[in-house]
């Protein structure tokens, strides 16, 4: 279990590292583009994804900083009960350490730092973090796990 913990420990960690290399080099706003479609750009998100609630003048940050904790005891508790597997608890660390890491910008900075901004030509996607793309693979994952398992009848007994 303390393995698993600290996987998503370092997910969190790493998140924060590159969050504070961009903060350290770049102005809210300023973008350096990388490549024809991909540019480094500080921005800050008060909301959730896609700057859901961004808007509302304050309650969210506690609200999905509170979300995220109660996220992070479930997904703790199934960790508990798939420590032994390899897929779900590397979902479950994924998720753990992206809500962390965002945890933390939301009580350090108010807002979630992002700084990755995919677009073509004038189709953008909104800017994220490592957080944001850790969270992503992991339900990624969690979806997968749940096609390739076999579904079980909770009314079916295992006559073995």
């Amino acid at each position: 279990m303390a393995g698993w913990l600290g996987l998503a420990l370092l997910v969190a960690v790493l998140d924060q590292l590159t969050k504070q290399l961009v903060l350290g080099r770049l102005e809210y706003g300023e973008a350096v583009p990388v490549t024809p479609f991909f540019d480094l750009v500080l921005v800050y998100n008060p909301g959730a994804a896609f700057s859901f609630l961004a808007g509302q003048p304050g309650w969210q940050r506690w609200f999905f900083t509170g979300l995220a904790a109660l996220i992070c005891a479930w997904l703790t508790a199934l960790l508990r009960r798939h420590q032994r597997e390899r897929l779900l608890p590397t979902a479950f660390v994924l998720i753990i350490g992206g809500a962390l890491g965002n945890v933390v910008d939301r009580l350090m900075h108010g807002a979630v730092v992002d700084f990755l901004h995919f677009y073509i030509g004038r189709f953008s996607w909104p800017a994220f973090n490592l957080a944001d793309s850790a969270i992503t693979a992991g339900v990624a994952l969690m979806l997968w796990a749940s096609f390739r398992s076999p579904a079980r009848d909770p009314n079916q007994e295992n006559h073995a």
